[in-house]
């Protein structure tokens, strides 16, 4: 029905940078919030980033300053830029997005199926 697509995780050296995408497709009629998530061995998943409809941002305290939240609505995307990485930063990332399915329909919380991001020291 909906499907999230993550794309550009991978191994990087502490310092380094990356870009994850997120592309949202199939019965997509709009999308509202959407956001990355992160899920390291043995802890919870958590929040990372996350961008409203309108624009508004919100940001762990972990990666603020580091990394930057984008999105274009018109194309159901989610971007991720991460700069700066750091050992602690490795996880598995996830994108999450708000997704209206048809005219009157409630919108509903879709996920992809993650991106390895590792950073080694």
């Amino acid at each position: 029905q909906v499907q999230l697509v993550e794309s550009g995780g991978g191994l990087v050296q502490a310092g380094g940078s990356l870009r994850l995408s997120c592309a949202a497709s199939g019965r997509v009629l709009s999308t509202g919030s959407m956001g990355w998530y992160r899920q390291a061995p043995g802890k919870q998943r958590a929040l990372v980033a996350n961008v409203t409809g309108g624009g508004t941002t919100a940001y762990a305290d972990s990666v603020k300053g580091r990394f930057t939240i984008s999105r274009d609505s018109a194309k159901n995307t989610v971007s991720l830029q991460m700069n700066t990485l750091e050992p602690e930063d490795t996880a598995v990332y996830y994108c999450k997005a708000e997704v209206q399915t048809a005219w009157g329909r409630r919108s509903s919380n879709f996920w992809g199926r993650g991106t390895q991001v590792t950073v080694s020291s």
